[in-house]
């Protein structure tokens, strides 16, 4: 059953956390605009498949293909490095950051955005991944260049194990997620998909209504909201979706802070975090209006609802709509925007 939460930090966040993420999309276009392996992704529309939903228009932004990786992910730490080499007094910035590490935790995706990114400016990545990332995931990583470390039964040890190794190596931490004294990368990757949400905005004919914004740690959840306000104000309902088993930001704005969760794994793996990124909910508190949890029946029956409108993903990029397969309530003249965040594993 579909877990609904009113936000009651709505228009505040949470004073004591204070950063929020950043809104405005100019500085990423324009260091986006100099890679010649960037393009726009669409925004789709498939009458019937909003009809089969219940909702008057069904946007769909679909970052499966973003820069040849697969995902919005694409668009984060790659980002980040991206910052990191165009600030280097380098001639050449793929040699701009040689001798560099960068070392991670990943899900899957958040890995193929630091291995590519650090590929392209001549730096090395490391990647720890739990028992749970799909091995698939692993050969990708490979591919890139990484090396890949397995570490922990599930994401939160991963991170540790990177985060350990980081300060034994003298590695750069590049996490997509935030907490005390850990802000300026994330706040880095987390303005990288801003670009996405600036791209919607300007594909869109008319304001969304309603925005459904799956998270994991919150990163995306919370640009995409942060530039939606910015550009919308208070027009569109914006709702958070998660899955039942990692319900970390749910939780967090009932208790009015980061706080740790736990619940079996998730067949929505790249959001099967139980600790929210501390910026993502401050912003996401300030920003969003509703918080709702799915259950990993609903996300498995919304993406084969999507591969059967010719659209395939996983249970993570389609649990944004899963939301409405699980029961969440829209007026009949809804126009919702949802983002389509990854493509299959076997794509």
């Amino acid at each position: 059953m579909l877990q609904r939460l009113q936000n009651p930090w709505r228009g505040r966040g949470l004073s004591a956390v204070g950063l929020g993420p950043l809104a405005d999309a100019r500085d990423v276009t324009e260091l986006l605009s100099r890679c010649p392996a960037h393009t726009a992704t669409p925004l789709r529309e498939i009458p019937a498949l909003s009809a089969a939903l219940g909702v008057a228009r069904l946007s769909l932004k679909d970052e499966r293909q973003r820069m040849g990786l697969g995902s919005f992910k694409a668009l984060g730490a790659a980002h980040a490095i991206a910052r990191e080499a165009a600030s280097c007094a380098s001639d050449e910035l793929r040699h701009a950051l040689k001798g560099r590490v960068y070392v991670t935790a990943s899900a899957g995706n958040h890995g193929l955005s630091v291995a590519a990114g650090a590929r392209l400016f001549g730096a090395r990545a490391v990647i720890y991944l739990s028992a749970t990332v799909p091995e698939a995931f692993a050969d990708r990583l490979r591919a890139k260049g990484a090396d890949v470390i397995r570490v922990g039964a599930d994401y939160e040890a991963s991170m540790k194990a990177a985060a350990d190794a980081a300060d034994a190596q003298g590695w750069t931490l590049l996490s997509d997620s935030s907490w005390p004294g850990y802000t300026e990368l994330p706040l880095r990757v987390m303005e990288g998909y801003l670009q996405l949400a600036a791209e919607a905005a300007m594909q869109i004919d008319t304001a969304p209504s309603h925005i459904l914004l799956q998270a994991g740690v919150g990163g995306m959840a919370a640009a995409v909201a942060a530039h939606a306000r910015l550009v919308w104000d208070d027009g569109p309902q914006i709702i958070i979706v998660e899955p039942e088993a990692a319900p970390a930001l749910i939780e967090g704005i009932r208790a009015g802070r980061v706080t740790e969760t736990s619940g079996p794994a998730s067949s929505m793996g790249r959001l099967d975090c139980k600790t929210a990124s501390m910026i993502a909910l401050n912003g996401l508190a300030r920003d969003a209006d509703v918080f709702v949890t799915i259950r990993e029946a609903d996300a498995t029956r919304t993406a084969e609802l999507l591969a059967a409108h010719g659209m395939p993903t996983t249970p993570s990029g389609a649990a944004g709509v899963a939301a409405l397969v699980a029961g969440l309530y829209l007026p009949a003249d809804a126009h919702v925007l949802a983002i389509l965040s990854e493509g299959p594993e076997d794509g």
